[in-house]
């Protein structure tokens, strides 16, 4: 039982403090932006950049976002790539300036290939690389920008998971994994380096960008905002990561729950390569110790062993503490995601 209890343990490890970006709930201690920060941020000249393929659903609320930001960006760019619907006449209505993508060259996939060419068009000294499905908090871009002054280097923001139909709740596990798994989340905090970067939100230098060949080093990969982020690190230049919840927001998969399981079953299937193996077997130890309980409820309760079945529950409930807890920093899920967590993680696992 002792074994069990330090299975659920290793969750506090992966997923112990989230860092967010701004005035609350961060930890660069700055409740109070200095007047010099605020010349430094006003100074810089910021190019939006917007890989974008038949993103005419998800563009108007990105879009809608940016205009009204606290810090105005220097550029919007929306990177489009062969769109057969209206993601170019919305991106110019908003203001945008549009760049038509041909045929990818030999090599390249998609959005690299439109992150890069964003990149060689932009006029501003740094970039920040949205995702078209991504839509900030009015002070969002503000809030990045302190970020990048203070810590002086990439920042990679995973977003705040907003979901509105029942079944989105089954990416919860996708998404706590997935933060978890960064390895800049443990109680080491910023001792130990991230194993790449999150690709809806990434903002960088334009020196630093180019200094990597920027997406042009990750032009074949599928995850490339894990390529990314190993190149800079690589190349001494430091990637901090951050958690979206009052910056940045996004909705995954809204087309239903097929679109979600091919999405994330085809990136965790990659992305479990990247993932440092002391992180790995966290993970698999964490998620193997919450069948512990189910276990000893469902076994208990046939032989009537009033000890062994409170244990169960007292287990049991741990984990859904422990989950509801975490869910809450990631996304506004439903809190039934941690009280029925057994049906989730079957879920994740299943996928």
């Amino acid at each position: 039982m002792i074994i069990r209890f330090l299975f659920w343990l290793t969750g506090f490890w992966f997923l112990w403090k989230i860092r967010f970006c701004g005035k609350s709930g961060s930890n660069v201690k700055h409740a109070i932006i200095k007047n010099d920060t605020r010349n430094q941020i006003n100074a810089l000249k910021i190019s939006i950049i917007i890989p974008a393929r038949n993103e005419e659903n998800t563009l108007p609320r990105l879009l809608n976002s940016l205009s009204g930001q606290t810090l105005k960006p220097h550029e919007v760019i929306v990177a489009n790539d062969q769109s057969k619907d209206g993601t170019e006449q919305i991106a110019l209505k908003y203001g945008a300036r549009v760049i038509n993508l041909e045929e990818l060259p030999g090599g390249w996939l998609g959005k690299p290939w439109a992150c890069y060419s964003g990149a060689r068009n932009s006029t501003g000294d740094v970039f920040l690389f949205l995702d078209a499905d991504t839509f900030l908090e009015e002070d969002g871009l503000e809030k990045i920008l302190e970020c990048y002054i203070f810590y002086k280097g990439v920042v990679s923001v995973q977003p705040y998971h907003k979901i509105k139909k029942l079944y989105e709740n089954f990416s919860a596990y996708f998404n706590l994994i997935l933060m978890g798994s960064m390895n800049t989340f443990t109680p080491m905090q910023l001792k130990l380096k991230p194993i790449g970067a999150f690709g809806p939100c990434l903002l960088c230098g334009r020196d630093s960008y180019f200094k990597i060949d920027g997406h042009g080093s990750a032009k074949g990969e599928i995850l490339e905002d894990l390529e990314i982020g190993k190149k800079f690190l690589k190349n001494g230049i430091p990637v901090y990561c951050f958690g979206g919840k009052g910056t940045i927001n996004f909705r995954m998969y809204p087309h239903g729950l097929k679109s979600l399981i091919n999405g994330f079953a085809r990136g965790f299937t990659i992305g479990a390569r990247s993932t440092s193996i002391l992180n790995l077997f966290l993970v698999i130890f964490w998620i193997a110790g919450a069948f512990y309980p189910v276990t000893l409820i469902i076994q208990n309760s046939m032989n009537l062993n009033i000890v062994e079945l409170a244990a169960g529950i007292v287990f049991y409930i741990a984990y859904s503490i422990q989950i509801l807890w975490m869910i809450k920093r990631i996304g506004n899920f439903n809190p039934a995601v941690a009280i029925f967590f057994p049906v989730y993680m079957i879920f994740f696992i299943l996928v």
